[in-house]
């Protein structure tokens, strides 16, 4: 594995002779949901935190979130009436990820996802509405009021608490090493500007990221990947992973890479599977249903590249529309085809209009009977019985990179043997044990808030010692540090 990672290294960064070194509590790599969660949680702890961004912009792939943030027993789905539970929610996720998850990490997730939404919200941020994603079995997914983009309010939210702090955040700044002293990790050497400079801390969180944008190490690791495109942004290339590998660390789960199965086939653009979750269904260019539109991502991805050209037809109706602030978005970025009614729509697809008018009289009927007769999809909120029609031609492309560095349910680094790299933390899509096989949507977002918030508070506390068990606090009930698998 080792040897995949380093032939899949992007171009070197020749590092010229350190011109300047700074002091920090915590240095963090990465400026998206996780390193920004674990940043505001060591500043507020009081300590002195620099954060180093290689891209322009702060957000990384949080910024394309769609979907939503899981989380069970939260205060908005008691507002909503919503009844849910945290061992509901570790099932699903368990089930999801085929069981290859770690189940600790998996309880960590669970336990504290909705300290993560309340978290978010106290910041100012809005995560007040709860909808359905696949793979869940209860209403979990937290989004902005009218079910707009979850990651856009979480960057503002969490961007705007860094400047409220003046956290030191520094963008253009690429991380080139670890700095590693007698087995611990104490600082970090990056590359801004073109000149090299250091910052020495006792504590590293890394928050770098995935790999799906780096299609030679996607495709070293799955070949059948070879050609798809990827909904994730341009500095997702597995830079953290590479780095902490250098300095010792453990992998896991590395082959295992999800596909996203609604995603605009040429441009990338993914459409949130909170449209399925709303009501949506999905037919192929012969006006037929052929999967459980709810079905785990990898699974419905599948079906998809069994149809014919390997794509679908994301189909809805107008009640599906107004339910759903982000489908404006889509409407306006010229990606949906409108019909007045479903003989049109099926027109401008070149699909036959009486097969499509079949599909939908079914699923309405199915819908008001409540039990789906063809696919058994539990979840339908709505019968698709108002016009005007839309539908959005979709295929997969390459979305989550689920593995990553090995960590322990406290977000340390675990080396090869299992045993903890003093002094450094990891959070978000460059760890991995987390979501096994396959992620459920809405639980990246989890993810990267409640491991973030875990690095931040023990980078913080104890960053080259064990982890003592204390009680329960906001930030994580599931104390128990255990060994990696």
């Amino acid at each position: 594995m080792k040897k995949i990672l380093l032939a899949s290294l992007v171009s070197a960064v020749f590092a010229v002779p350190a011109v300047a070194a700074d002091k920090a509590d915590v240095v963090v790599i990465g400026a998206g949901g996780a390193g920004l969660s674990a940043a505001v949680t060591a500043h507020d702890l009081g300590k002195k935190v620099i954060v180093l961004e290689k891209m322009a912009y702060v957000g990384g792939n949080t910024n394309r979130a769609a979907g939503g943030l899981n989380a069970a027993e939260s205060k908005p789905q008691k507002k909503l009436g919503i009844v849910d539970y945290k061992e509901i929610h570790f099932n699903d996720t368990m089930k999801g990820g085929k069981y290859l998850n770690n189940p600790e990490l998996v309880h960590t997730l669970t336990d504290n996802a909705a300290a993560s939404v309340d978290f978010i919200n106290s910041l100012g941020g809005d995560l007040n509405d709860v909808g359905m994603m696949a793979g869940a079995s209860k209403k979990r997914s937290h989004r902005p009021t009218g079910g707009d983009f979850v990651g856009a309010n979480v960057v503002k939210t969490l961007n705007q608490a860094a400047k409220d702090r003046k956290i030191d955040l520094r963008t253009m700044a690429k991380a080139e090493s670890l700095l590693v002293k007698d087995g611990k990790v104490v600082g970090v050497k990056y590359v801004k500007g073109g000149k090299t400079y250091e910052v020495m801390a006792p504590a590293v969180v890394m928050a770098a990221g995935g790999f799906s944008a780096n299609q030679d190490m996607v495709v070293k690791l799955n070949p059948k990947l070879k050609g798809f495109a990827t909904t994730n942004h341009p500095g997702a290339t597995g830079d953290g992973i590479v780095l902490g590998e250098k300095a010792g660390a453990g992998l896991v789960d590395m082959k295992q890479i999800q596909t996203h199965p609604t995603v605009v086939p040429g441009n990338g653009e993914m459409i949130t599977e909170a449209v399925r979750g709303n009501g949506a269904i999905l037919v192929n260019k012969d006006g037929k249903r052929f999967i459980n539109e709810l079905q785990t991502r990898d699974v419905v991805s599948a079906a998809e590249l069994a149809q014919k050209d390997k794509v679908g037809f994301l189909l809805f109706d107008n009640d599906v529309r107004k339910s759903l602030k982000a489908i404006e978005t889509y409407i306006k970025k010229g990606l949906v085809t409108e019909g007045k009614d479903l003989n049109e729509l099926a027109a401008k697809l070149k699909i036959d209009s009486k097969q499509l008018q079949a599909t939908v009289d079914q699923y309405s009927k199915d819908q008001k009977a409540g039990k789906d007769s063809q696919f058994g999809r539990a979840d339908m909120p709505r019968p698709l019985t108002q016009a005007p029609y839309y539908a959005v031609m979709v295929t997969p492309a390459v979305h989550h990179t689920m593995g990553g560095l090995r960590i322990n349910s406290q977000a340390q680094v675990l080396d090869t043997k299992g045993n903890v790299i003093p002094g450094l933390f990891a959070a978000g899509e460059v760890t991995g044990g987390v979501h096994g096989a396959n992620r459920l949507g809405g639980n990246a977002m989890a993810d990267i808030v409640t491991f973030g918030r875990i690095a931040g508070r023990n980078a913080s506390e104890n960053p080259t010692g064990v982890i003592i068990p204390r009680g329960e606090s906001p930030a994580v009930t599931e104390q128990k540090a255990v060994k990696a698998m």
